[in-house]
Parts: structure tokens; C-alpha cells; sequence
């Protein structure tokens, strides 16, 4: 199984990738990870695009990650896109709580990087001016590639409520299967 989870900053994509990705047994593959380098550097194109084409060149994995410019490599062979499309509050919450435990632990994140509440919540670079602003983009976006004949090889899963993530954190196959037959969304 091939499976990429989207959705806007804050909304749970990186806790659901690596519960799937447990749940079942398949690698986990964090495009942050492949995109940031030291000092918050970003990876050169080339560089951020053969380490997605590597990573995915396993049999089966869960993707978490957006990047809409690696949409042609990543979304080539995938089975499944997940999108968490939760409500603004929600994710606005999340984002802020997530901020705040980073900053204040000192948490490490890709390439050695860490979040301050200065940038965090100070700066143009503010990661919930980017939750905000970025939401109702994401959504247009996601809305019109589920409709893009392009990608109708691919099952769209758009999760909007905590109903619908529950059971699928609960039983990933049985919800997925029957979203599929269904052709219909929780």
C-alpha cells in the first residue's frame, strides 16, 4: 500500500502518517525531513526531488507531506490520499499547541533545526501566520486535484471530522476498504 497524507500545517498529518505507518507495517517517509537542512536551509530541487524518488521507490510506505511541486513523482504510484481537512479552529489549536511544546522542550526537528516562539509566533516566518493564511489555499487545491481526472487513479480519503479520523486510526484497513467501495467520504 501506497499512502500520502496531506493537509494544512497543524492538522495531524505527521501523528496519522506514522500511526498508519505502524499500524501497517509500512515505512514512514517525513518530506520535512527530505526538505529541511541546517539553519532552516531548504534542499536545492534537485537535491529534495531524487531523495523523494529514492524513498519511494519501495513497494509500499506512508508519504507525510504536501509539497505540491513533487506531486508528479509522489502521486505517480500512490494508492491512497489521505487529506485532513479538519476545522480551522481545530488545526489553529493544534498548530499553537504543537508550537508551544517544540519551543519550550527544545525539541530537535529535521537536520538539527528547532522552532522558537520568537519566530513561531513573531516573525513574517510565523509558522501560525502560515496556518492561517494557507488554510483556505490548501483547501482549494485539494479540492480541485479530487477532481482532476489527471489523479482518478487515486482513492481520496478527506477526513473532516474526529468521527472519521477515530475509525480510521482505529482500523486503517477496514476503514479504507470501505471508503473505497463506498466511493463516498466519511
Amino acid at each position: 500500500m501506497r499512502i500520502n497524507v496531506v493537509g494544512s500545517s497543524g492538522s495531524g498529518k505527521s501523528t496519522l502518517a506514522q500511526h498508519l505507518a505502524r499500524a501497517l507495517a509500512l515505512p514512514y517517509i517525513e518530506l520535512d525531513a527530505l526538505f529541511w537542512q541546517p539553519t532552516w536551509t531548504p534542499a536545492p530541487d534537485p537535491t529534495f526531488l531524487a531523495g523523494i524518488t529514492s524513498a519511494l521507490s519501495a513497494p509500499g510506505w506512508v508519504l507525510d507531506g504536501n509539497y505540491d511541486r513533487t506531486r508528479s513523482i509522489k502521486w505517480a504510484n500512490v494508492e491512497v490520499v489521505i487529506w485532513l481537512d479538519l476545522p480551522a479552529w481545530r488545526i489553529l489549536l493544534q498548530v499553537l499547541n504543537r508550537t508551544l511544546r517544540r519551543s519550550l522542550k527544545g525539541e530537535v526537528l529535521w537536520a538539527g533545526n528547532r522552532e522558537t516562539l520568537r519566530k513561531a509566533l513573531f516573525s513574517r516566518d510565523s509558522i501560525l501566520l502560515w496556518a492561517i493564511t494557507s488554510l483556505g489555499p490548501i483547501r482549494r487545491r485539494y479540492q480541485a486535484v479530487m477532481a482532476d481526472p489527471n489523479w482518478s487513479h487515486i482513492h481520496f480519503v478527506r477526513i473532516q471530522t474526529q468521527q472519521a479520523l477515530t475509525a480510521l486510526r482505529a482500523d486503517p484497513h477496514a476503514f479504507l476498504t470501505a471508503t473505497s467501495k463506498a466511493k463516498a467520504l466519511p
